[in-house]
């Protein structure tokens, strides 16, 4: 089943970036596998998948740990907080959730020096939306500037989640706006190549605002389990 899923997802991006007017190996396929136990994401890996998105870092890390013969990458996409920077620069390979130099900060430090630097991305809260995390789009150009400089990690681009949207063409204007601030970035001599945004349920309008990966954990793996705990 998640082989078909997993068909169905790529086929579903390979139409938006078409009707885009987008190659359709422009946008990658971010699996998040949250709340799923290690047996789904082999499986999701034997149909091909490589990237997988992990929310809650300790169920992560045992998830790494139990697949650590597999040339996974392991993106954080869940919030971090001060405690748990240490394992996530030690687990992961991206880290999309700075939102605060505070946190980057630390993920520098604690990066081991075997490992290569961390890939992060900036969540950028879009919209405003009160109960989402992310810096101000006004705030962002000034963070990314901060994070570059930190040596071990690397700035790749940045993330948004936005509130839902009640349509193709508001949802649509909402990745507009998050590709602007990602354009005001690179304005600035940052050569970022990732725009993370778009899920199971809105990647069609996120690819058709300028998305590079999206990010799809129930149309791959089906409804989801109780939540684990960070």
């Amino acid at each position: 089943m998640i082989a078909d899923n997993l068909h169905a997802v790529a086929q579903r991006i390979a139409q938006a970036c078409t009707q885009s007017g987008r190659p359709v190996d422009s946008v990658r396929l971010l699996a998040v596998s949250k709340t799923f136990g290690p047996e789904a994401v082999q499986q999701a890996f034997d149909a091909g998948q490589r990237a997988f998105g992990e929310n809650y870092i300790q169920e992560a890390v045992d998830k790494i740990t139990a697949l650590s013969a597999l040339p996974i990458e392991w993106h954080c996409i869940g919030p971090i907080q001060s405690n748990k920077t240490r394992l996530v620069a030690e687990h992961f390979q991206w880290v999309q959730t700075v939102d605060r130099l505070k946190i980057a900060q630390r993920l520098s430090d604690q990066r081991p020096p075997h490992l290569p630097p961390l890939q992060v991305c900036i969540q950028v809260n879009v919209d405003g939306g009160p109960t989402k995390s992310g810096v101000s789009p006004q705030e962002a150009v000034a963070l990314a500037q901060a994070v570059a400089e930190l040596p071990r990690l690397q700035l790749r681009g940045i993330m948004c989640i936005p509130e839902p949207a009640p349509d193709f063409i508001a949802a649509r204007a909402v990745f507009m706006s998050a590709k602007s601030v990602f354009d005001a970035i690179v304005a600035q001599g940052l050569p970022l190549d990732t725009l993370s945004m778009g899920m199971s349920g809105d990647l069609d309008a996120a690819i058709a605002g300028g998305s590079t990966m999206v990010r799809v954990g129930s149309a791959i793996f089906g409804a989801r389990p109780t939540p684990a705990t960070a």
